[in-house]
């Protein structure tokens, strides 16, 4: 099987907050990595229409995507249209068997957003029937091969009931940080939405203090994204654990996060 990783996300800018650190650092491992934002962003602005909107982030995720050396998929959805029903689970399911990833990045199962989670339930259940021929989509069952699926980290590094999310295993961003600052600023739509829908002054500085909140958290490292892996049933044989692949920006920093063995 081919080494394949794919960002799965629900709006323009969430892989770059959240994720496009360990995508880069995949693709530096000899990994074809590919991005999908499953919204068009419709909604993203104060100052545009829905359909302007549209289509300026349209172009930001593509020069976003380009930056990071990754193929672009186009959305299939609009804002706060995300939902978990038979059309856009048939889309990505098409998508996810043609593609054929071994390695999925996707949100986490709970976040502050319907929108993130939604995008979390179609990813999951793509990936789960890629090789069930009976569930028809636009691309044939493809067989079972290994597939992980690993959760960013929530807005906040919160649930929604204001519970604390403690990552399994951290990433170490550090060497790839300016590539993702750039990626990030592709966006630049959203610089003042972001100020006036969530009271983010800066989003290059908030997506810099996360990851550094996260390294902190790590207590090995400065820059980090934190994922937790999705079990393995009907995904991949046990021990199957790409991200140990990154060698020694890898770390579990067990004592960090009170894991007992």
């Amino acid at each position: 099987m081919d080494k394949i990783a794919m960002a799965i996300a629900a709006h323009p800018d969430d892989i770059e907050f959240l994720m496009a650190g360990t995508l880069v650092l995949l693709k530096n491992a000899g990994y074809e990595i590919h991005y999908m934002n499953l919204s068009s962003g419709n909604c993203g602005s104060t100052e545009m229409d829905a359909a302007t909107t549209a289509k300026v982030r349209l172009l930001e995720a593509q020069n976003s995507a380009k930056l990071l050396g990754a193929v672009f998929h186009p959305p299939i959805c609009d804002d706060f249209e995300i939902f978990y029903e038979a059309k856009a689970l048939k889309a990505l399911t098409g998508i996810i068997r043609q593609v054929k990833p071994s390695v999925i990045l996707t949100h986490s199962p709970t976040d502050y957003m319907e929108d993130h989670m939604n995008a979390c339930r179609l990813a999951v259940t793509a990936a789960f029937v890629r090789g069930v021929p009976n569930f028809k989509a636009s691309f044939p069952a493809v067989s079972n091969y290994n597939c992980a699926i690993y959760h960013a980290l929530p807005h906040g590094l919160l649930d929604p009931l204001g519970q604390k999310v403690l990552p399994r295993v951290f990433i170490d961003t550090q060497s790839v940080q300016p590539l993702k600052r750039e990626a990030l600023d592709a966006h630049k739509s959203q610089k003042n939405w972001l100020e006036v829908s969530q009271k983010m002054d800066s989003y290059i500085a908030a997506m810099e203090d996360f990851s550094i909140k996260v390294g902190a958290m790590s207590e090995c490292f400065v820059h980090a994204e934190g994922w937790r892996k999705r079990v393995h049933f009907g995904f991949s044989e046990s021990e199957f654990d790409p991200l140990k692949e990154l060698g020694e920006v890898y770390s579990l920093c067990k004592e960090s996060i009170g894991v007992k063995e």
